[in-house]
């Protein structure tokens, strides 16, 4: 059983995950205009991601007893500077993310829950993948450069990543 404060908490980690899903389909979509598939597809699964991991809490939510709340979603940027800087959007909003959840642990540890503490723990792990694939996005973006190829050579890189990230969704669980 939740109590109502840890029952508050998780529904505004749903929000926060809904308006990732939706910031990240927004990035997509400006990544299309700008002529950058491979990007494009890569926010296109990064947006997929959220939307699961807002369903997975959820989930939980109402495995526990609790009232899951959808989130009305206040509309995201549509427009960006260039490239680079939607990549430090999305880094931003990633360390955002991992500062909830972190809060939401220390939640759980000061309500004595230790089921939403368990189950909080996939969320810790992957935002630490998360915040790491940002940087190493952000550091290969640095290495290419601002040369007149420099957005074709991003775009490729940014498909690379993402189909190493499918390949590694799709690998057996490792026992």
């Amino acid at each position: 059983m939740l109590t109502k404060k840890m029952e508050k908490a998780l529904n505004e980690q749903i929000a926060l995950e809904a308006y990732a899903s939706w910031l990240y389909l927004a990035m997509a979509s400006w990544c299309d205009q700008e002529g950058l598939e491979g990007s494009a597809a890569f926010m296109i699964r990064q947006s997929d991601e959220e939307m699961d991991h807002m369903k997975r809490l959820y989930s939980y939510i109402t495995e526990m007893g609790g009232t899951a709340i959808v989130p009305g979603i206040k509309k995201p940027p549509t427009d960006f500077k260039n490239v680079v800087s939607m990549f430090q959007k999305v880094y931003d909003h990633e360390k955002k993310v991992t500062h909830s959840i972190n809060e939401l642990v220390a939640l759980s540890s000061k309500e004595h829950d230790h089921s939403s503490f368990n189950f909080l723990q996939w969320y810790v792990e992957e935002q630490r993948e998360e915040e790491a694939l940002m940087r190493m996005i952000q550091d290969r973006i640095k290495l290419i450069g601002k040369g007149p190829q420099s957005l074709y050579y991003i775009d490729k890189e940014i498909q690379r990543i993402n189909m190493e990230e499918i390949k590694k969704e799709q690998a057996p669980p490792a026992e």
